[in-house]
């Protein structure tokens, strides 16, 4: 049983404070306590900065709270990008509107040096990616990284503007958990769209 602050108390009597009778809670103090922690495969324990396309600095669990789609893309391919955003508008399209307050298109640059919030934010104009729901994030190299470990996605500089990397989208629940990820480039995103749709009809 439980009173004011962390005082808590085994038996059914009086709260020596404030005189109420004690009743018992459903739940012990720590397990209430734990619903509101962030679990050791979040990415929200990621603590490195990052830019919006609107300039904002935001840290990864700012995010929290909403499905995420995300994807690692750098704005002057002409190879692969094109591709996978046309994936993520794809999937997009097939999420009822409904759905869409309850979730986030996050699209991550592997190139920070060259994509700016003002080259991000001309890239999701042009690609008609400029709603609420789609963000766009600059971050540091070694945020960038660490970013990409955790998605185990691969990529490698060739040429001042040019990169090889993986094509993963990777979809995580609204406590940054990794669920699901659709790999290769204009496959059949099914179950992406479902594992969207399970998660944001909760």
């Amino acid at each position: 049983m439980q009173c004011e602050g962390n005082k808590t108390y085994t038996d059914a009597e009086s709260c020596p404070v404030c005189k109420m009778d004690l009743k018992a809670i459903d739940q012990e103090p720590d397990k209430v306590l734990n619903n509101q922690e962030i679990s050791d495969e979040s990415i929200f324990n990621l603590t490195n900065n990052w830019k919006t396309e609107e300039g904002g600095a935001i840290q990864l669990e700012d995010l929290k709270g909403k499905t995420l789609v995300m994807v690692m893309i750098y704005t002057t391919c002409k190879a692969a990008c094109p591709r996978l955003v046309a994936d993520m508008r794809n999937i997009e399209a097939q999420v009822p509107k409904e759905n869409l307050k309850d979730l986030q298109f996050v699209l991550v640059s592997i190139d920070p040096k060259n994509d700016t919030p003002e080259r991000l934010k001309a890239f999701a104009e042009e690609n008609l990616m400029d709603d609420e729901h789609w963000t766009f994030l600059q971050g540091t190299e070694s945020g960038v990284r660490e970013f990409a470990n955790v998605l185990a996605v691969k990529y490698k500089q060739i040429s001042p503007i040019d990169f090889s990397h993986s094509n993963i989208i990777s979809v995580f629940n609204p406590q940054g958990e990794l669920v699901h990820q659709q790999e290769g480039l204009g496959v059949d995103n099914n179950e992406t769209v479902q594992a969207i749709l399970e998660l944001t009809n909760k």
